[in-house]
């Protein structure tokens, strides 16, 4: 099996005012004379490095599983400003939502060879990835028709973003979250309870009537937990699209 290749890039975005890093990951067959699919992925690096989730796309498109896809990572450059950028009440939040469905995915359709349609573009990211990305395919979800949450962060903010989705219908989510996720230690918010907000999201999310896909890990709320699943995910939501 020949590996898919990682280019690194640098993106300026007028919406956070700020050059970003980019990790674009091309499959090994790929050819500008075909369309693509497109994940766009925050906490990027994390998703490469510890994830691996190139290799498992590799093996899944080998396997003729998953359609050709292109993996944009978005790395965080401090973990403030992962904050700021990614917590629902962060000052920046707003700015990277518009950053992801305004700028990034033209930027990416403009590039490279895509389907240029929601249903063939999917959101993704673990804990506050998770929120931002949920939260940007609620209010963008003619753009981004499929979300992958690994044990996302949540709270009354979310909540409500999911209650007041109309078109459900639309949106695919792949959602877990690990059974021991208790007490987790953040960087700001001290040690919180993952798990009990997150069966509330799951019960609003099926009472929504969304395409969806939950299961609760053997697991806390690190890669040891998400690394295994990222397999099972692409393919879920590969099915559930």
């Amino acid at each position: 099996m020949n590996p898919g290749k990682i280019e690194e890039i640098r993106f300026y975005s007028n919406e956070l005012q700020e050059e970003m890093e980019l990790l674009i990951y091309l499959p090994s067959r790929y050819s500008p004379l075909y369309k693509h699919n497109v994940m766009l992925v925050s906490d990027g690096k994390d998703y490469f490095q510890l994830g691996r989730i190139g290799r498992i796309a590799d093996e899944l498109m080998e396997e003729e599983i998953i359609e050709p896809v292109i993996i944009v990572g978005i790395p965080y450059k401090t973990v403030q400003e992962r904050r700021r950028m990614y917590h629902p009440e962060g000052d920046r939040h707003k700015a990277y939502i518009r950053f992801l469905a305004h700028e990034l995915i033209q930027y990416i359709d403009e590039t490279y060879p895509t389907y240029q349609m929601g249903s063939s573009r999917m959101l993704m990211g673990d804990s506050l990835a998770a929120s931002i990305s949920l939260l940007t395919a609620l209010k963008y979800p003619n753009c981004f028709g499929n979300v992958v949450l690994h044990s996302p962060f949540v709270n009354e903010h979310v909540l409500e973003a999911v209650k007041a989705n109309e078109n459900p219908a639309n949106l695919s989510i792949y959602h877990v979250i690990g059974d021991k996720e208790t007490d987790v230690p953040t960087t700001a918010d001290g040690r919180l309870d993952f798990l009990t907000p997150n069966r509330e999201l799951h019960k609003v999310i099926k009472e929504k009537r969304f395409p969806y896909y939950y299961e609760e890990l053997d697991g806390d709320h690190t890669w040891k937990s998400w690394q295994p699943d990222i397999r099972r995910a692409l393919i879920e939501i590969n099915r559930l699209s």
